[in-house]
Formats: C-alpha cells, sequence, structure tokens
C-alpha cells in the first residue's frame, strides 16, 4: 500500500501511498468484511493476476496474518494511519538457544498518529475487527469444546517433513487426519489436488522401513554395534574406576603425610582444617564408587538379541504410539528426513512418495545387498514408495 521514498538519501526514507496498491488493500478489507475467506481472496487475487506484497502470488497468511501480532494485511494498523511497535519482544530460550517471540502487553507499546497515510476508514476497519472476533469464537474450539489449536499442535511422525513434488509447498493437515498440498489449496498456484490420509503416509513410509531393516545383514550390523557399543561402555567404566581408584590413593597419600607430621610435632590448626578436607573428600569419592559398582553392572546381551530386533522392528507402529517411549522413536526417525516428496501419480489416481535424507541413505544400502524391489503404495495402484539420498546427507 505504500512507495518508500528517497529510501537511500540522507532524511530520506519516509512513505506515501501508493494509489494502486491502496484500491487492492482496500478491496481485500471489503471483501472479507462482506464474508469471504483469506483463502478465496488469496485464489481470487491470484487468478486475476495481481501481485502480491513481495512480487509472488498471494497467500491465504499473507491476508489474514496473526491478530494478535498485527501481522498481515487485515491487521496493519498502518491503513487506519496509526504507526506502531514494540508489539513484540524476543527472548532467548534457555533450553533450546532459540529466539522466542512473545507479544508485549498494550501499555508497553509505542504508537504514534499517521493521519496522511490512512487507507481504510474507521467504519470499514471495524467491520472487520467484528468479523475477526465471530470467526476465531467459531472456530475456536471443536464439537466438545476442546480448544483446535491443540489439534494443530500435535505432532505426527511425517509433520514439517511432506512437500508437495510440483510446487514445493508443504503437505499440511486439510481436514481431520488427511494431508495436502498447501500451494493448491491457499493460493490455487498448483494443480496439485491429491490428498494422503496421515495414515496412509505414515503406513507407507514404515512399510518401507520396515522391509529393508529386516534383512539378515542388517540384522547382524545391530548386533554387532550392540556389543560394540556395550564394549565402549565397559572400557570406560573401568576407565572411570581406575581414575577413581588412582585418585582414592593420591587422597590416602596426603593424609598419610600429614598424620606422619603431627606424628613428629608439626601439628597445627591448619594441618588439622587440611586433614579434616581430605577426609571428607575421601570419603564422598569412596561412596560415588560404591554407587558406580552398585548401579552398574556389567550386561551381557541376551542370546536372542536378533528375534529382540525383529521384533521391535515389526512392532514400530505401536512402538510410535507409546507415550515417551513413542515420542522419543519418532523424533529419532524424524531427525534422519530431509522430507518426503509427494507427487500425483503418472499412471492414474494417487500420489507417489519420494523420500530424501538420513533415512533414505539408510535404506538406499541396505537395499543394495538384496534384489530390487519396488515398495507396495498400501493398496494405491500404480504408486510407491522410493527413496534417495539427500544432498549432504551421509549413511
Amino acid at each position: 500500500g505504500y512507495d518508500v521514498v528517497d529510501g537511500d538519501k540522507p532524511g530520506g526514507g519516509y512513505r506515501r501511498i501508493n494509489t494502486t496498491e491502496a484500491a487492492v488493500v482496500r478491496r481485500i478489507f471489503t471483501l472479507y468484511a462482506d464474508g469471504m475467506s483469506p483463502r478465496a481472496i488469496a485464489r481470487l487475487l491470484n487468478d486475476e493476476g495481481v501481485t502480491g506484497p513481495t512480487g509472488g502470488a498471494w497467500l491465504d497468511t499473507t491476508i489474514r496474518g496473526q491478530v494478535a501480532r498485527g501481522t498481515g494485511i487485515l491487521n496493519n494498523v498502518n491503513y487506519v494511519g496509526v504507526l506502531s511497535w514494540g508489539r513484540c519482544e524476543f527472548i532467548k530460550n534457555p533450553g533450546t538457544g532459540k529466539r522466542v517471540a512473545r507479544i508485549n502487553p498494550q501499555e508497553k507499546r509505542e504508537t504514534v498518529e499517521i493521519p496522511e497515510l490512512r487507507i481504510v476508514d474507521d467504519a470499514l476497519w471495524n467491520r472487520v475487527k467484528t468479523r475477526q472476533e465471530a470467526v476465531a469464537t467459531e472456530i475456536g474450539r471443536d464439537d466438545q469444546g476442546n480448544a483446535l489449536n491443540r489439534v494443530h499442535r500435535r505432532r505426527f511422525l511425517l509433520s514439517g517433513v511432506l512437500v508437495c513434488g510440483i510446487c514445493g509447498a508443504g503437505y499440511t493437515i486439510m481436514g481431520k487426519d488427511r494431508y495436502g498440498c498447501a500451494g493448491h489449496r491457499n493460493s490455487g498456484t498448483c494443480p496439485n489436488d491429491r490428498t494422503i490420509t496421515r495414515q496412509a503416509i505414515e503406513r507407507r513410509v514404515l512399510a518401507g522401513l520396515k522391509e529393508r531393516l529386516l534383512g539378515a545383514d542388517v540384522v547382524a550390523a545391530f548386533v554387532e554395534e550392540m556389543a560394540a557399543v556395550q564394549r565402549r561402555e565397559q572400557a570406560e567404566a573401568r576407565n572411570r574406576r581406575g581414575d577413581q581408584e588412582r585418585a582414592l590413593a593420591g587422597i590416602d597419600r596426603k593424609i598419610a603425610s600429614i598424620l606422619k607430621a603431627v606424628e613428629d610435632g608439626m601439628y597445627s590448626p591448619s594441618l588439622k582444617e587440611r586433614l579434616s578436607t581430605l577426609e571428607a573428600e575421601r570419603a564422598a569419592l569412596a561412596t560415588e564408587m560404591d554407587a558406580v559398582k552398585t548401579e552398574a553392572p556389567e550386561m551381557l546381551l541376551p542370546a536372542n538379541l536378533p528375534e529382540l530386533y525383529r521384533r521391535k522392528v515389526a512392532e514400530l507402529e505401536s512402538v510410535l504410539g507409546d507415550g515417551d517411549e513413542g515420542m522419543a522413536a519418532m523424533e529419532m526417525i524424524r531427525a534422519m528426513v530431509d522430507r518426503v516428496e509427494l507427487s500425483p501419480c503418472p499412471s492414474g489416481a494417487g500420489l507417489e512418495a519420494q523420500l530424501y535424507g538420513d533415512l533414505a541413505a539408510i535404506l538406499a544400502a541396505c537395499a543394495e545387498a538384496g534384489p530390487k524391489r519396488q515398495q507396495p503404495a498400501s493398496g494405491e495402484t500404480g504408486c510407491q514408495l522410493s527413496v534417495v539420498a539427500g544432498a549432504g546427507f551421509e549413511p
């Protein structure tokens, strides 16, 4: 809605209204106030060839933004002649090290009137705000009164890694447990209208994973790695024990030296204090050594380890849904996946799935030892799961 004037000159950088863009802004406000959704408005503007704010296509998020943060076309207070800043502050999360945005209360924000930059009148602005409040109330909870936001934030096995093979947009939840192309849904710029259930794509990926991980060579590699890990842990435990025994012997020598000095008539308050400190250190170290010996006995690998491995792989789906253990297993799999591209099958209905990333490299390496076989598509004729090692990912 604005042009920046003389932004590269001293004293410049002020804005003025761009009349062509301002007309688009007023139209968006009017369409929304009259009942059209942000998604429908984005599709309409894209169909008419109206350029978006960044020079590309319009997205529904560009229009609706976030009301609380004041982002998006419909929440930009500049359009009613107000300049606002300090709406958010960023705080570093001590656990993750990432910056997290926190919305400031109204009293911590700064505002200045700029009537010369007003594009939308108060009546139209208030109509939009009224509809936003009504929509938020209407869709904020499900039939049981539960907050829908909690459902949307639920993390599934492949959330965030599914992408459209046509336009590159994310494949996101469109309804209850069903994924679809966000580019097709939100802006209408992608022709990929195929959707797939969450259960179907997870089942297809897990089927390919399980078949390859059950190969005899992979099972043998797993058993060998388990044995190697155990050997390393036992070696580290022996080294720690040796360090502790040497430290204990050193303390005993120091205590013996002090006792000899006392016997030779060199007693002093400082020697007594030093002796008390050493005896406390010795007692703490002895307790620590006893605890390690009690809590970390040497473990023998079970004779049926290969069978246990096969059973765990076969029960992968049930493990993924089992509380904290399931979340840990899910994170391990997700960390190995770069992306899963979903593209319409050229031979008919359904979607082809192609997996990229570290997991794919592992599966491909496992598959080299056996016959080349295409994975079934969980009932979708002509489609399969294929795997590709993504750039920068190593087995």
